[in-house]
């Protein structure tokens, strides 16, 4: 072994983390650019998030926006001809799939056909069965950046550098 050897390690090391960094950066970057506001009517519950029927534009006002869940007891429509645009923080329209909801000990939790209103940050695509055999894929969503970043960093296979422990100082 060659006295080389600890330093072409390090900066090996070095290269992926900083390649590590540029990756993450990156899809935060996609996340805050694709975020979208869900507003809608809860279809279904499953134990890691919400299928959403987003669009009901008409929930994003006060004195409903004092909390992203709305009791479905609200009086409210989705406008037929809505279209979801391509910017940062407009509605989302359509299915989709929530992860990621806050936990409050004061917020009831979430029952199907309540309303939510929440920001969301893409991160890639959920399928579930919705009647009998039938399979859908939605658009899914988190409701947390950090979540939303290690979702599409998993999904795109992009791993941390791990320190070899042959590689690791004396006494690690």
């Amino acid at each position: 072994m060659s006295a080389d050897a600890p330093s072409t390690d390090s900066s090996a090391l070095d290269q992926q983390a900083r390649a590590f960094e540029q990756a993450t950066e990156k899809i935060r970057a996609d996340c805050v650019e694709g975020r979208r506001i869900i507003c809608g009517r809860i279809l279904k519950i499953f134990p890691d998030g919400l299928v959403v029927e987003s669009g009901y534009t008409n929930l994003i006002r006060a004195p409903l926006n004092k909390s992203w869940l709305i009791p479905g007891t609200v009086q409210t429509t989705r406008p037929a001809s809505l279209v979801e645009a391509r910017e940062p923080g407009c509605v989302c329209v359509g299915l989709v799939f929530l992860t990621a909801l806050p936990k409050s000990r004061s917020t009831p939790k979430p029952r199907p056909y309540d309303y939510v209103v929440i920001q969301g940050y893409p991160a890639g695509q959920y399928s579930y069965t919705s009647v009998g055999t039938i399979k859908r894929t939605v658009r899914r969503f988190s409701a947390s950046l950090p979540t939303a970043i290690r979702i599409n960093r998993d999904a795109a296979g992009i791993e941390p550098p791990v320190l070899s422990p042959a590689a690791a100082p004396p006494g690690k």
